[in-house]
């Protein structure tokens, strides 16, 4: 038996929506490819395009009727670690920004010395004829670009260096 008092959240920007697991068992998603799905919801259709997924960090960037969404999800653990005020900890500090995928730099949005917050976008990187924003996952101030637009990259090339 499902417990449908435990609680998901789905952040997107200022906007926090919340689903029991009863909602969630009530909604009807069917996969159409590996990036798109096709979601039945509260007699709506909806078709949703995974853009760039971050199943660890539980982070997605979705394309929803023309829309880009940055989604965060949190689960009723990651809720609880909020309340007693673990959440902001256990955000990681990194050193660089690494290519996910083999692809083309478009555009670097970003410049040596600048201070970057969380969710900011870095570069786009283009790759298999989609644009992928690269976005910083935490506060740091960029030490080093080590990119030119223009420039093809590997994955899991170092393309910023961070303080």
């Amino acid at each position: 038996m499902n417990d449908h008092s435990q609680t998901y959240q789905v952040i997107s920007g200022d906007h926090i929506f919340n689903f029991d697991q009863k909602e969630i068992d009530e909604t009807d998603c069917i996969q159409v490819s590996d990036t798109v799905y096709h979601v039945l919801s509260g007699h709506r259709s909806y078709e949703v395009t995974i853009e760039e997924a971050d199943i660890p960090a539980k982070k997605l960037r979705v394309l929803l009727q023309g829309d880009i969404f940055n989604l965060s999800i949190k689960d009723p653990l990651d809720q609880m670690l909020d309340k007693m005020g673990f959440g902001v900890i256990t955000e990681k500090q990194i050193k660089e920004i690494k290519a996910p995928m083999p692809g083309l730099v478009l555009e670097i949005s970003v410049s040596e010395g600048q201070d970057v917050a969380a969710g900011d976008k870095m570069l786009i990187l283009e790759a298999m004829k989609m644009e992928n924003s690269i976005n910083i996952p935490s506060i740091a101030t960029i030490k080093k670009i080590l990119v030119k637009k223009g420039q093809a990259v590997d994955k899991g090339q170092v393309l910023i260096e961070l303080e």
